[in-house]
């Protein structure tokens, strides 16, 4: 079964943000942003799109299936 890996967590290092910043800025819950770095939840494509805009990238260089 394909499992969803993300580059969140090093993008926020790579800005500087945290959790609770990010989540602002996305429009969820810090613990949505908790539950994404840690590979618990799967982002409906508008959520994955916000934060890869947040982040001035694409939502393939944020999130990957992989087996």
């Amino acid at each position: 079964m394909p499992v969803l890996t993300t580059k969140i967590k090093e993008y926020r290092a790579k800005f500087n943000m945290k959790q609770g910043e990010l989540a602002e800025k996305a429009g969820v819950r810090r613990e949505t942003i908790i539950r994404l770095e840690n590979g618990q939840y799967n982002p409906s494509l508008k959520l994955a799109m916000d934060i890869a805009k947040v982040f001035g990238t694409t939502v393939e260089e944020l999130f990957s299936f992989g087996e």
